[in-house]
């Protein structure tokens, strides 16, 4: 009686075949996550020894997602195929080629089916090789951060995007040929003249390309280097497949083609051992000459005193239309900005006190005769 009815036909399905289907889909929906993390840390045996026994949550935690969307296709896939109805149903007929011969065919939902879930299968495939080469970039980071080779950490994050991207190309690929059931030979092959227009059209990309490997043979900068850059300057954060990131003294982050960053002139703040400050004061015309030179002595030895100031040059340069210039050129051992910008800070305030202790000012715009300051350069002459 009970094997009656379980074999009574609804909508072209026994009892027996949509309860297999109803067993399967409920424990692959409730078993999802635990056979997958199951899966992942079975896994991650593979690569306990090159993750130093550190990273295993890590590795689940980027497996998780991909597994559970592969089983649940499994889990669906292998259900749904436990139905007769509507599987077999005619969705189209077509003419199809079997040795040289044409013949009718059919394509039925199940086929349909087929080809969904196959698609499906493939990408989650390739998702999780893709989350494990970020698994890989992770742990190689954390190890480039240990050391002081900031080439390396430069280095990571360039090379798990280009693996990322051969591995995404030939999964394009697999696609094509699994799924479609097209000839990628063939295809690659017969591309021809097009392949040329399009690596035509890609000559921007392809230019960004070649210059980051030029930026990782050359090294001119590394991440964490302060360089100025086409008039922007900032700190490098990253350097990608097609440009590179930077973060600028705003706290904006700018991105600049690879290709610019080769192309034009690229100073590396980073790597001077001085920082040059040159300025020019302004003194009045009725300051003698003898005082003149006093500050200009003046100035040359204290700077000479100080331990973060390298090479000073202090001289009379020349006549302004209302000052006497004195230049100021000195270099300031590469510090932070902030203790640079406070040793600046100390020898401005010394230089007006030296000029005001030797009788002079310092000159703004005026409009005055000749007759009048040779006048009160005479007065004070005497």
């Amino acid at each position: 009686m009970t094997s009656n009815f379980f074999e009574q036909i609804f909508w072209g399905n026994t009892i027996k075949q949509y309860c297999i289907f109803a067993v399967i889909l409920i424990l692959g929906i409730f078993f999802k996550k635990l056979v997958s993390r199951t899966i992942s840390r079975l896994l991650f045996k593979l690569f306990d020894k090159f993750a130093d026994n550190h990273h295993d949550q890590t590795f689940v935690d980027l497996l998780l997602k991909p597994f559970e969307f592969f089983i649940t296709l499994t889990t669906c896939y292998l259900a749904v195929n436990q139905l007769s109805h509507p599987l077999q149903v005619v969705m189209f007929h077509y003419k199809n080629i079997v040795d040289k011969v044409k013949v009718n065919a059919t394509f039925t939902i199940g086929e349909f089916i087929d080809k969904v879930f196959l698609f499906l299968i493939i990408l989650s495939v390739f998702w999780i090789i893709l989350r494990i080469i970020d698994f890989i970039a992770v742990v190689l980071l954390n190890r480039a951060l240990k050391t002081k080779d900031k080439a390396e950490v430069q280095l990571v994050p360039f090379l798990k995007e280009l693996l990322k991207f051969i591995v995404a190309f030939i999964g394009f690929f697999v696609l094509l040929g699994y799924v479609f059931e097209v000839n990628a030979v063939s295809l690659i092959t017969g591309l021809g003249i097009g392949g040329i227009a399009i690596a035509m059209a890609a000559k921007d990309s392809l230019e960004n390309l070649l210059g980051s490997f030029l930026i990782f043979m050359d090294k001119p900068f590394t991440v964490g280097d302060v360089v100025n850059v086409n008039g922007v300057e900032g700190a490098i954060e990253k350097v990608g497949f097609r440009s590179t990131t930077i973060r600028s003294t705003d706290k904006t982050s700018i991105v600049i083609p690879n290709r610019s960053m080769i192309s034009g002139a690229l100073e590396n703040l980073t790597r001077r051992n001085f920082r040059r400050v040159k300025f020019s004061i302004g003194l009045t015309y009725e300051t003698p000459n003898k005082d003149i030179k006093n500050i200009v002595v003046q100035i040359s030895e204290y700077l000479k005193q100080q331990p973060q100031v390298k090479d000073p040059v202090v001289n009379f340069d020349s006549f302004g239309d209302s000052t006497l210039n004195v230049q100021v050129i000195f270099l300031v051992s590469d510090l932070a900005y902030n203790d640079f910008a406070n040793v600046k800070q100390d020898i401005n305030f010394k230089i007006i006190d030296i000029v005001k202790e030797n009788g002079s000012d310092f000159a703004y715009p005026t409009q005055r005769s000749i007759s009048e300051v040779t006048a009160t350069s005479d007065n004070k002459n005497q």
